[in-house]
């Protein structure tokens, strides 16, 4: 397992909303709402490791469980995102795989469908984010068709080594090309809004620091 990428320390200082908003500041697509952290209320930021489920049986021979590929190749400073839209009531996260994420150091997971054991996540103090919570197995329903390929979570398309920012509002995926412009936009925002706060703090009225300040903020 390596060292945390510097880049990823840089954005786990900053928040979904001033990403979104450098996202949007630059022209890029990325937010994805509806997938709320589920176990701990905590932010998340990291590389993504992706993993593609899909409706289907495994095929006769020996098999690997569904997302353990991505649980040891994951590590400290990775978030491990997993696609199930298939639209079968199944989980595409449990609780074995809840307690090898954790071994390995993951900083979360973030799937687009069905995750189960979340009662165990939230034992473990390990963060999910997801669709929704089910009890119902993948076995027999859901397979895996890839660890490491293009997935698509909501309206988003993410490729492996992208990077991931989650908390409370949302879930904010930064193409791994553009992560530092889209740092230096968010760093520039949020010192913005500080400096925002400061001054509503030390009294100024807040429709001059907002109408001075705000609506312009998003401007190149």
């Amino acid at each position: 397992m390596g060292q945390t990428d510097p880049r990823v320390e840089r954005l786990s200082r900053l928040d979904a909303c001033a990403v979104s908003d450098a996202m949007d500041k630059l022209g890029l697509a990325g937010v994805v709402t509806g997938l709320p952290p589920l176990s701990v209320a905590r932010r998340i930021a990291g590389r993504v490791v992706t993993v593609k489920l899909d409706a289907g049986t495994a095929p006769p021979g020996p098999t690997r469980h569904l997302g353990t590929t991505a649980v040891a190749a994951a590590g400290p400073g990775e978030v491990i995102v997993v696609e199930q839209r298939s639209g079968i009531d199944a989980g595409s996260w449990g609780g074995i795989l809840t307690q090898g994420a954790r071994v390995r150091g993951v900083a979360g997971v973030i799937a687009d469908g069905p995750v189960r054991d979340i009662d165990e996540a939230k034992a473990l103090d390990f963060p999910v984010y997801a669709r929704s919570c089910t009890a119902r197995t993948a076995r027999g329903r859901v397979v895996e068709r890839g660890t490491n390929v293009p997935v698509r979570i909501g309206e988003i398309e993410v490729t492996p080594g992208d990077f991931v920012i989650a908390d409370g509002s949302a879930v904010v995926f930064i193409p791994g090309g553009e992560i530092d412009r889209v740092l230096e936009a968010a760093q520039y925002i949020a010192d913005r809004e500080a400096a925002m706060a400061e001054a509503i703090r030390a009294g100024q009225p807040i429709t001059e620091v907002m109408g001075a300040s705000y609506e312009h903020l998003l401007k190149s």
